[in-house]
C-alpha cells in the first residue's frame, strides 16, 4: 500500500470510527450512515478509494457481508461506483442523489454556508407554489373548510412549540393532497423532513413569529377560497421564502 492511499486510509477510518457501536440488527444502517457522512463531508473525496472490503469490516466490527450489502446501498446512491480491479471509486458529486434522505442530510449536516438549505427553499417555494396555483383552480367548499379549520387551530396552539408546528407541516399538507400533485408533494416531504434535522432551519419560535405564519397561512387561503390561481401561487411563495428569511441564521465570516 502506497503511502497516499495509506493517509487516505487513515483518513477515512478515522472519520467512519463511530462510538458506541449500534446495536447488531441496525450495524448495516450505521454502516450505510457512516459512509455516506464520511464521503459527503470530505473524508473521501471524489476519484479516491474506500479502504477495501476487509479493512472495513474490521473497522465497523462486522461480517464482510454487512459491508458488501452496505456498499450497494451507498452505490445506489451514487455516492460511489464499484470498479473491476480499481476498488470501490468515491464518485463526483453531480453523481449524487441528492433527493436521497441520508445524502441529503449528511450534506445540510456539513453545510456551514447554508446553501444547501438555501437550494431547499428555493426548491420547496418552486412546488409549493405551482400546488396552491392547481389547488387554487380545483379545490372544493369541504376543501376549503378543511384549511380554514386547520389555520383555526394553529391559532388556538399559537403558544404551542409543538403543536403549532405540527399544524404548519399539515396546512401545506392539505394544499398539496388538493394539488393532487403526487410527485411534488413526494420530493417536498422530502426536502422538508430533511430541512427540519437542521437546528439551522427550524430557527426561533415564538408568538411574533408563529403570528407571522399565520398572517402568510391567511393570505393564502385568502387567495385559495377566491379560487385566485395567481394570488394563491405568489401567497405561497412569499410565505416560504420570507420565513426562511426570518429564520435564517447569520453565516460567519459574513455581514
Amino acid at each position: 500500500m502506497s503511502t497516499e492511499t495509506r493517509a487516505q486510509s487513515t483518513r477515512v477510518r478515522g472519520a467512519l470510527s463511530k462510538e458506541p457501536r449500534i446495536p447488531a440488527e441496525r450495524l448495516g444502517i450505521g454502516v450505510v450512515r457512516d459512509l455516506v457522512d464520511s464521503i459527503v463531508s470530505g473524508a473521501a473525496k471524489p476519484g479516491e478509494t474506500l479502504p477495501p472490503e476487509a479493512l472495513l469490516a474490521t473497522e465497523f466490527a462486522v461480517s464482510r457481508t454487512v459491508i458488501r450489502e452496505s456498499i450497494k446501498r451507498v452505490e445506489e446512491k451514487g455516492l460511489i461506483q464499484v470498479e473491476q480491479g480499481r476498488g470501490t471509486i468515491v464518485s463526483p458529486t453531480n453523481n449524487w442523489n441528492v433527493l436521497d434522505p441520508d445524502v441529503l442530510d449528511a450534506m445540510i449536516a456539513h453545510d456551514d454556508s447554508l446553501g444547501i438549505l438555501d437550494e431547499v427553499v428555493s426548491v420547496r417555494a418552486l412546488l409549493e407554489s405551482e400546488m396552491a396555483a392547481v389547488a387554487a383552480s380545483v379545490v372544493t367548499d369541504d376543501e376549503i373548510n378543511d384549511l380554514r379549520s386547520s389555520l383555526e387551530q394553529m391559532q388556538q396552539d399559537i403558544a404551542d412549540l409543538v403543536a403549532f408546528p405540527a399544524g404548519d407541516i399539515l396546512f401545506h399538507a392539505i394544499i398539496m393532497n388538493i394539488s393532487t400533485s403526487r410527485l411534488g408533494a413526494s420530493i417536498s416531504r422530502v426536502l422538508v423532513g430533511a430541512a427540519l434535522e437542521s437546528r439551522r432551519y427550524r430557527g426561533g419560535f415564538g408568538d411574533k413569529y408563529h403570528q407571522d405564519t399565520l398572517d402568510e397561512h391567511a393570505a393564502i387561503l385568502k387567495a385559495i377560497s377566491e379560487r385566485d390561481v395567481a394570488g394563491a401561487h405568489e401567497a405561497m411563495r412569499h410565505h416560504i421564502l420570507v420565513a426562511w428569511e426570518r429564520r435564517r441564521p447569520p453565516v460567519a465570516g459574513k455581514d
